[in-house]
């Protein structure tokens, strides 16, 4: 009954955000959000996707300033949450994300995720912003993945809001502008840090992931990867490029695209 009640309880909470967070006629513009597809860790064996709370809650704050929001995936079809991102996954770890717990009981929305478009099949010249999630799926669907890598360049060469967050930032590891360079070349930037995952890997007692973001990024010769302590809010803008460490940065990266989206009106 009580769970019952929590839900019912965010579920208006989230209706009311949204319908007031609708843009309607006066869109500002559109802003593309690029998803992972689900997958299967090689590491642990579990199903895996995208954090909630990094699509969730970004997406409450691009809609209440004015802008919608689509949701791709690199291949299409129907997303899903991490287990653990899950406000009503037994383990509980997230349970006190309300609106997440919102977001998915709200037929509207995650009717956002039952049929993705794919990534290829839009066209960027319509989006103002772009803003990479994360989850554990990205460690496998975004590494090595070409088209990820070529739309967050284009946004980024556009000089147009390119925001990645968490274990989405796994596609700077690799992203290259047309003269060959990284894309962080010269960059402050940020993402999922080894402190963090020590913590992750002691909670379940074992590796999860197959590579460390923080690991890779200071093998790279030019540029500054920076974290602070482990699960704060932590969100860096050098240039139009926005950089957040993990899902509790989400919310501050969304910020600072909106910054940029108002000051260049």
């Amino acid at each position: 009954m009580k769970h019952a009640t929590v839900v019912l309880a965010s579920s208006l909470l989230f209706a009311t955000a949204a319908r007031a967070a609708d843009p309607g006629p006066a869109s500002r513009g559109k802003i593309l959000v690029v998803a992972s597809n689900p997958a299967v860790s090689k590491q642990t064996g579990w199903p895996i996707g995208l954090w909630a709370a990094e699509l969730t809650h970004p997406y409450l704050e691009f809609t209440n300033a004015g802008y919608e929001v689509d949701v791709v995936s690199p291949d299409g079809g129907a997303l899903a949450f991490d287990a653990y991102s899950d406000p009503e996954h037994e383990s509980g770890y997230s349970a006190g994300d309300l609106i997440s717990l919102g977001f998915k009981h709200s037929k509207k929305h995650m009717a956002m995720l039952e049929n993705s478009r794919k990534l290829s099949d839009v066209k960027l010249d319509d989006y103002r912003a772009v803003f990479v999630v994360g989850g554990q799926g990205p460690m496998y669907t975004f590494r090595g993945n070409k088209a990820v890598q070529d739309a967050v360049v284009k946004f980024h060469a556009a000089k147009k809001p390119t925001a990645l967050v968490c274990h989405g930032t796994t596609v700077l590891l690799e992203a290259k502008l047309p003269n060959g360079k990284l894309l962080v070349d010269g960059k402050r930037w940020t993402g999922f840090a080894n402190s963090e995952e020590d913590i992750a890997d002691k909670a379940v007692g074992q590796k999860i992931q197959p590579y460390r973001i923080e690991d890779e990024a200071r093998k790279l010769k030019g540029t500054t990867f920076v974290v602070k302590p482990a699960f704060s809010s932590h969100a860096i803008a050098d240039g139009n490029l926005v950089t957040g460490q993990q899902q509790n940065s989400g919310v501050e990266a969304a910020r600072l695209v909106i910054a940029m989206l108002e000051k260049a009106k």
